[in-house]
């Protein structure tokens, strides 16, 4: 059937063609007739016009399917080819095959038109295999974060219920059973706050406030880590350091690097932050003594799920950093990191929005 939908689409082509080119023609050629008659003086009779019109409409047929041949074969070659060709490729695609690319025409006697639609589609074929790189990963990522709190809470549950046991013993697997439930809610709480900012679904809420009071807060809140950890503190916090940005966003910024720089210090160890406020920026930086990382793993620090530790991966979900990167995108910061293993780490925020100090 569609064998002969296509026959006759080409006859009807073919038809149009050849009638439109043997009008024109025989126009032209009676006109050219009968002005050469007149030149050469010849009268012109009845038979010798219907002679040359006669001659006339059959060069124009023979010609007409003549070129009609060319014109299909040009069109099978420089048309349908292609058109089949990114048919094929489409239908791959929409089977969720994405690794399909769509080879170039050839220059001669092409289309350009049909090289950039090639060229959009294999960058499209291109982005879409990327992001389902990433969606597998994900999945596959956020599914082992969620088997190690899940197996936890399903452990110490199921060790809770034996009638045995004593109150120390209640006490302690019932602290196992929240902190595997901590750990899932923070896991969850991140995704949800990185697909939002990937998403756009945030928008930062400026508001002028200082930089080092919030600082200090959030150091605070470590107290205990550090008190239990035995870390040592110190601070170079320069007053009236003032930025006009997101509070919120950047309570979180300063909550994952603490976090970060308390996770991987050692007991005796030192983590230092230091905030400066210039005309232009203001550079914040929080360091720490901890284990270090080589240039490989710090290449990948700002990657989801990526723990390039993997002692201290019980006590993260490789999210935190990516958050951190995604703000700093969002409201316009910069972000960097210097390490080396066995010294220690530091990472330097540098913030362009800050306000003048007006004293």
């Amino acid at each position: 059937m569609k064998r002969y939908e296509k026959l006759l689409r080409a006859v009807s082509r073919y038809m149009i063609f050849f009638g439109m080119v043997a009008f024109v023609i025989t126009c032209c050629m009676m006109l050219f007739v009968s002005t050469l008659a007149a030149t050469m003086e010849i009268e012109l009779t009845g038979d010798n016009l219907s002679e040359a019109a006669k001659l006339t409409f059959l060069n124009v047929l023979l010609l007409s399917l003549i070129y009609s041949v060319f014109d299909f074969i040009r069109r099978k070659i420089t048309v349908d080819r292609p058109v089949r060709q990114i048919t094929a490729a489409a239908e791959r695609m929409i089977a969720g095959d994405f690794s399909v690319r769509i080879p170039h025409v050839g220059r001669f006697g092409s289309d350009e038109s049909f090289s950039e639609i090639i060229d959009c589609f294999n960058r499209m074929a291109e982005e879409l295999s990327g992001v389902e790189t990433l969606r597998s990963d994900f999945i596959a990522n956020v599914s082992h974060e969620m088997k190690t709190p899940l197996a936890i809470i399903q452990n110490y549950g199921r060790l809770l219920s034996n009638p045995t046991l004593c109150e120390e013993e209640r006490l302690e697997y019932a602290a196992a059973v929240t902190e595997g439930s901590r750990r899932l809610s923070d896991l969850m709480t991140n995704i949800l706050k990185l697909n939002r900012l990937e998403n756009q679904q945030i928008y930062p809420q400026a508001k002028e406030y200082d930089l080092g009071e919030q600082l200090c807060e959030c150091l605070l809140a470590y107290e205990n880590v550090w008190e239990r950890g035995k870390i040592e503190i110190e601070t170079d916090i320069a007053e009236d350091v003032k930025i006009k940005t997101d509070e919120e966003l950047l309570a979180l910024v300063w909550n994952n690097l603490l976090s970060n720089a308390f996770k991987f210090t050692e007991p005796g160890g030192k983590v230092k932050i230091s905030v400066r406020g210039g005309d232009y920026y203001a550079v914040v930086k929080v360091s720490d003594t901890g284990c270090g990382m080589t240039p490989e793993v710090g290449a990948h620090i700002f990657e989801k799920f990526y723990q390039g530790d993997t002692s201290h991966a019980t006590a993260g979900n490789g999210l935190g950093l990516a958050l951190v990167k995604r703000i700093m995108d969002i409201t316009g910061g910069e972000l960097s990191v210097s390490s080396a293993p066995g010294v220690g780490t530091t990472f330097t925020v540098q913030l362009k929005n800050i306000v003048e100090n007006r004293s």
